[in-house]
């Protein structure tokens, strides 16, 4: 078995898992790598993972598994709750909507840096130009401040959510 691999077993509830960790680019594996692979197997998201090995609780998500003792064959212990199947569906819309917005805002940014160009080859007798270009920069301006809001919106949901899923790990 290679040095970055190590297979672990962690009991959640009254299932043992068998887990094989792999670090990235050849690196040893580190806590995050195991708790991403339990979020695969389990379901619990990584913020409502608490991780026990020898009666201490694991938070250092970037330390090397070693660090911690952590070797092959070792067992660990996980303590989480599960999103309900209606939260899950409901961050899964959150996610693709933040996308979206942040796709949309990309392309209004181009836009805007398109039109903000115009200004500099617009001769000064082109009045008409000018004020069409001016009434499309401020409805630019206008959806870029609005998908700021939104974003905003979506992050501070997500925040909620992900804090709300930290309170019931710890409980």
């Amino acid at each position: 078995m290679a040095e970055n691999t190590v297979t672990v077993t962690v009991a959640y509830g009254s299932t043992k898992h068998s887990i094989m960790v792999t670090g990235l680019d050849g690196n040893e594996p580190i806590l995050k790598d195991l708790s991403d692979a339990l979020v695969q197997v389990t379901g619990v998201p990584m913020p409502a993972q608490k991780l026990i090995f020898k009666g201490k609780s694991l938070k250092e998500m970037e330390e090397s598994l070693s660090s911690f003792g952590i070797k092959q064959g070792c067992k660990l212990m996980m303590i989480g709750k599960r999103n309900s199947p209606e939260e899950e569906s409901e961050l899964k819309k959150l996610k693709d909507i933040e996308k979206s917005v942040e796709q949309t805002a990309k392309k209004l940014e181009k836009v805007d840096g398109e039109l903000t160009g115009l200004k500099n080859t617009l001769p000064e007798n082109f009045g008409d130009c000018r004020m069409k270009k001016k009434g499309l920069v401020k409805t630019v301006q206008g959806f870029l401040a609005q998908c700021d809001k939104i974003e905003a919106g979506i992050l501070d949901h997500l925040a909620k959510i992900q804090s709300k899923n930290l309170a019931l790990a710890d409980s």
